[in-house]
């Protein structure tokens, strides 16, 4: 269990502390939601959580086969509906991995990527486009 303590700041603005190290974050709501935009929206930190959790699961499976994933880069594109209620249509995420396909016959980080926490609890409604893209080594 983590606790997450949430203060409204005012002017649609958030303030996240993460009680058990005291890191705290700001969100704002985006333009186009009568926000700033001048940080993280809450469905910016939905495609953050995945794009980070995929990093994360794909760090301990190269640490347990002694890889170095350093520079390993991910992007995620969020696409919000644009008709119905607003939500999270789909998540474009790239992976780039600072190795060749062929140092990973097995697919081992593929499948890490594809454990993630933040992946599978995500709601199935929200599609989810994931690419790898490997070094040329």
């Amino acid at each position: 269990m983590v606790e997450i303590q949430i203060t409204y700041l005012g002017g649609l603005r958030n303030q996240a502390t993460h009680i058990p190290s005291g890191t705290k974050l700001l969100t704002d709501a985006p333009i186009d939601n009568h926000g700033k935009g001048e940080t993280f929206s809450p469905t910016d930190l939905v495609s953050t959580a995945l794009g980070c959790c995929m990093s994360t699961i794909m760090g301990i499976a190269a640490e347990q086969h002694g890889w170095d994933l350093k520079g390993l880069s991910i992007r995620v594109v969020k696409h919000m509906a644009t008709e119905g209620f607003r939500k999270i249509r789909l998540l474009e995420v790239e992976i780039h991995i600072p190795f060749s396909e062929k140092q990973d016959p097995a697919g081992i980080l593929k499948k890490a990527a594809m454990t993630c926490p933040v992946h599978h609890s995500l709601n199935p409604a929200i599609e989810q486009k994931i690419t790898f893209h490997w070094a040329e080594n």
